[in-house]
């Protein structure tokens, strides 16, 4: 008799195989919920779930916080509720970081938190059939891609895009970025 299999499955440890399982079957759950904003980071489209999304607001230089990460570009008071404000390009390490007309600050509410990220653009907001998205592709631990929950392919017209959809809560809530407990 083996113990292990016949313990309740909440009473067995779970293998590596199976949290990787758990956490694509998480991951194909999150998007499958269909509705995304998309915004621009460099040459790439983004995709994060709209239900996080609480407004999108022209860029404002924040007040810079002394000894933050470079890409915590500082806070900004909204309303009465101070929100960190991250550069996902400063974050993602990206060339040619600049303030433009087009630079957007995308106010989130992750982990009961309010939290702002700059991004070059916004695109559109767009509804996603589960056909269309593809799991996140494994890279055996040479990029980090915990937070790419799939890529989602958008067609138009004749011409098709894709679009990386990612977990960005997970990514607001990791270690690294210490802005969530």
């Amino acid at each position: 008799m083996n113990m292990v299999q016949d313990a309740p499955a909440a009473l067995r440890k779970p293998t590596m195989a199976t949290a990787r399982g758990a956490e694509a079957s998480r991951q194909q759950r999150m998007v499958a919920t269909g509705e995304f904003l998309t915004f621009r980071l460099g040459g790439e489209e983004y995709g994060i779930d709209i239900l996080k999304v609480q407004e999108i607001r022209s860029y404002e230089p924040p007040t810079r916080i002394a000894n933050a990460p470079a890409f915590v570009k500082g806070v900004v008071n909204l309303r009465g509720v101070i929100v960190p404000i991250v550069d996902m390009r400063m974050r993602f390490m990206l060339d040619d970081v600049k303030v433009d007309a087009f630079t957007v600050v995308i106010i989130l509410n992750v982990a009961g938190r309010t939290v702002g990220i700059v991004v070059d653009s916004v695109s559109d907001v767009l509804e996603l059939r589960p056909e269309q998205i593809k799991p996140a592709p494994e890279f055996n631990g040479s990029i980090d891609a915990t937070y790419i929950t799939g890529l989602g392919t958008v067609k138009s017209g004749d011409d098709e895009r894709m679009l990386i959809l990612m977990d960005i809560e997970r990514m607001m809530a990791s270690e690294e970025m210490g802005l969530l407990q």
